[in-house]
């Protein structure tokens, strides 16, 4: 490896957690705190100066810059740390269809087999395969994988605390419902459409039922589930009937691409949407502004701050090879996307979530999780907020 890791070796042997990922559901602490901007997104801590020549990163992506989301994310990221004279680093854009995905796998190859780089990025639920397969060929190669998970020790695997997110969520929805918006009904019941009934997709709901609750008790909270992430159709017709029948005026969509159907169900009987994971407001301005016109905002998964924040933790001598690391609020991994049709909440609705973020971050509030040794009661969360 090149003269910067070998300053941490050292170190890092004596300093490794042997737990892998997915192992490990709490982050060490950051170096420093992070500061809250107005805005309730966590900036990352700043970047102590580099001691030696900068960090040679490469930054593959399973698909292509201007997604408005995760890649653009990472790479916004990465591009702040070159500004900031920490990394050198190029990225591979490799396309997103079945037909680019043998290109994933060598390029990861390529990349591992000529050193050249001190630190190889990648992400997405579409490589922890082919991560696993070339990392365990390259014990001395360092990745780092976003938003996904591989069990190897000269890996860092980092994901985020979904349930901070659903609690800012729940938050604004709540307040919302019962706000002079347009669309909104006399009735406080606002709508959750989750891709799968598991833990991941439940982490997102047990902080949404909290938050909601907390900004307001009286407010209800209808749950479904897709059964996958893929079949819009199906998400479609059961926000239909959450927004037609159970009178939501607002539907969270946590199914990935079928959480569109949410969106469309939204627009088509005027009620209001909310986007996960990236900025779908600015994402379906591309081509659909009218699902952009009624996405109220979105719960953001912030992999840019992210990835910024493992890299200082690494300059400050926290090395987390073979762990997962569960980013929250605090660290800069969660927040909510409050450009666009956000400015139009109320002053009130924008200081709720400014003070949950706070809150939040003191460990004033603690967020339900439906992980670990003291997960939620999810079923009986879901069921005690339903209309």
């Amino acid at each position: 490896m090149k003269k910067y890791f070998s300053l941490f070796l050292a170190l890092a042997l004596v300093l490794m957690m042997f737990a892998g990922c997915g192992g490990s559901p709490e982050p060490a602490a950051p170096a420093a705190p992070a500061e809250t901007p107005a805005d309730g997104s966590t900036a990352p801590a700043e970047t102590p100066a580099p001691a030696g020549e900068k960090l040679k990163v490469a930054n593959v992506v399973n698909g292509n810059l201007g997604d408005k989301s995760f890649f653009d994310s990472c790479e916004a990221g990465l591009s702040q740390l070159a500004a900031d004279g920490i990394i050198e680093y190029k990225t591979f854009e490799l396309g997103p269809t079945d037909a680019d995905q043998p290109k994933w796998l060598s390029t990861l190859e390529e990349l591992s087999a000529d050193g050249s780089y001190d630190l190889i990025v990648c992400g997405t639920y579409q490589m922890p395969d082919y991560l696993t397969q070339v990392a365990t060929n390259y014990p001395d190669q360092k990745y780092l994988i976003y938003d996904s998970a591989v069990d190897l020790p000269n890996v860092v695997c980092v994901n985020y605390k979904q349930n901070d997110m659903g609690y800012l969520v729940g938050t604004a929805a709540a307040l919302a419902t019962s706000s002079d918006l347009p669309n909104m009904n006399p009735e406080k019941v606002i709508g959750f459409v989750g891709g799968e009934n598991g833990p991941v997709i439940n982490d997102f709901l047990v902080g949404y039922v909290q938050g909601a609750q907390a900004a307001d008790p009286d407010v209800k909270i209808d749950t479904q589930y897709v059964g996958n992430f893929y079949d819009t159709g199906a998400a479609k017709e059961l926000a239909n009937v959450m927004i037609g029948q159970n009178k939501c005026d607002i539907v969270w969509g946590v199914a990935g691409g079928a959480g569109n159907g949410a969106a469309e169900a939204a627009n088509e009987l005027k009620a209001w949407f909310i986007g996960v994971d990236s900025d779908q407001e600015a994402t379906f301005s591309i081509a659909q502004p009218e699902l952009a016109a009624v996405t109220l905002f979105s719960g953001l998964k912030n992999i840019g701050d992210s990835i910024i924040w493992v890299i200082n933790e690494q300059l400050a001598g926290n090395t987390h090879y073979g762990e997962t690391l569960n980013l929250g609020i605090s660290e800069g991994g969660v927040s909510l996307a409050t450009g666009g049709n956000f400015q139009t909440l109320p002053d009130d609705i924008k200081k709720a979530v400014e003070d949950a973020t706070t809150k939040i971050t003191s460990g004033e509030i603690v967020v339900d999780t439906a992980f670990g040794d003291n997960a939620a009661d999810v079923e009986a969360i879901r069921e005690g907020a339903r209309p």
